[in-house]
């Protein structure tokens, strides 16, 4: 995605915006829109930061990512992962330990469409809802297990690619 035409349509309006000040005013605009021109472009980066986090948190696990190259901006995403076909969704991850005892009752608000897709994983291995939320949250404070030095070096070079987020 290319910024310039945002970024000229901004020093266009900003010469409409002196025009009725007369010359003086209208010179005084042109020589702002050249300075002015990294700062709007930083805060357009920025704008569609903001917006690339918001989609994520709908898409969740998906995410979607800003990326910069040169003066060029892109978008990647990353759709949730589907489960597999030919193998069942309970094998795939196994129930972690949780330890029988009191509970607590909480109040959790869902987007309506993640709360879909929620009803149907539960249906899918054939629990309640409550039963896979407590398995995925169970699951979400377990520590991750880390790569091994074989599954690092598998990992291919991106070059000067670089994947994250930055503010």
């Amino acid at each position: 995605m290319d910024l310039t035409p945002f970024v000229e349509q901004l020093r266009r309006e900003l010469a409409l915006a002196a025009a009725p000040g007369g010359e003086e005013a209208q010179a005084l605009a042109e020589r702002l829109a050249a300075p002015l021109e990294s700062s709007v472009r930083l805060a357009l980066l920025s704008a569609l930061s903001v917006a690339a986090e918001e989609v994520t948190a709908q898409l969740a696990p998906g995410s979607v990512d800003v990326r910069l190259r040169g003066s060029d901006i892109g978008f990647a995403v990353t759709p949730p992962p589907a489960p597999e076909p030919h193998e069942p969704a309970a094998a795939a991850e196994p129930a972690p330990e949780v330890e029988e005892g009191e509970t607590v009752r909480i109040t959790l608000r869902l987007p309506e469409q993640l709360k879909g897709r929620v009803d149907e994983a539960a249906a899918r291995l054939g629990v309640s809802v409550n039963t896979w939320l407590v398995r995925a949250v169970a699951n979400a404070v377990e520590p991750a297990p880390r790569p091994s030095p074989d599954a690092r070096r598998g990992r291919r070079s991106a070059g000067s690619q670089f994947t994250g987020w930055a503010r």
